[in-house]
């Protein structure tokens, strides 16, 4: 069952590594047991506890580790809270980025101006987030001009990486709360989001998905990568 479930990057007795896939949240709101990444641990697991050590947003597409034990939580808990985990990204974005590489650093709070509760934004009493990038290839499509970058977020602030790519005016591309218009994010929460709105989004879900993880534990170096999904990969190559 475990292939309908999700993709396995790794297991053993301590930890389980999977590729999430798109539109999938990682907690259960509401739903059946297939509604939520931990929900389906559960199965794959057969009802045993798995501790999630970071999350993903549900659209957003790539590694999660969850610990097995107890005592492994704690300790990946800690590390991952203390800047030992480095994490890499890919993601489209609109648009030719200039220069090749660099870092973005703004600090980041609640967007109080916005109709949306969750969103946040650039503002100076914000907290301090850094997110460096590298140009990995530009593309040109008939919709226009695309950017893939490698992106390696410094600090772990929520939507981070989405706020920053669409504050130095490179929105992810299907991104409906920062990018296209965020009344594509209403729309799509209350059931009315239209055939022009899915067709501007271009993707169903943002292109954004995280395909590296690497950390130092228990003696040992510790590297895992997930490739993205097809429609990822199918917009890269028109």
């Amino acid at each position: 069952m475990t292939g309908t479930l999700f993709e396995i990057v790794h297991e053993d007795d301590e930890l389980l590594v999977i590729n999430k896939p798109a539109d999938l949240v990682c907690h259960p709101t509401k739903g059946d047991e297939m509604s939520s990444l931990i929900s389906r641990v559960r199965l794959h697991l057969g009802q045993a506890a798995a501790h999630m050590i970071n999350r993903l947003d549900r659209e957003t597409t790539g590694i999660v580790l969850l610990a097995k034990r107890d005592e492994a939580a704690v300790e990946l808990r800690r590390l991952w809270e203390s800047g030992g985990v480095k994490k890499s990204y890919n993601a489209i974005v609109h648009g030719h980025v200039e220069p090749d590489s660099g870092t973005i650093d703004e600090p980041l709070g609640c967007d109080e101006a916005s109709p949306v509760a969750i969103k946040n934004c650039v503002r100076a009493d914000g907290n301090r987030s850094q997110t460096g990038f590298t140009v990995a290839d530009r593309l040109e499509r008939e919709e226009g001009l695309f950017s893939l970058l490698r992106v390696r977020p410094r600090t772990g602030r929520k939507h981070q990486i989405r706020i920053h790519l669409s504050h130095i005016g490179h929105p992810i591309v299907g991104d409906k709360l920062y990018g296209h218009d965020e009344d594509c994010y209403l729309a799509l929460v209350e059931g009315r989001l239209t055939s022009e709105q899915r067709r501007a989004l271009l993707l169903p879900c943002h292109a954004l998905h995280a395909c590296q993880l690497m950390f130092h534990w228990r003696d040992r170096e510790w590297r895992f990568e997930a490739k993205p999904d097809a429609r990822f990969s199918d917009f890269l190559v028109g």
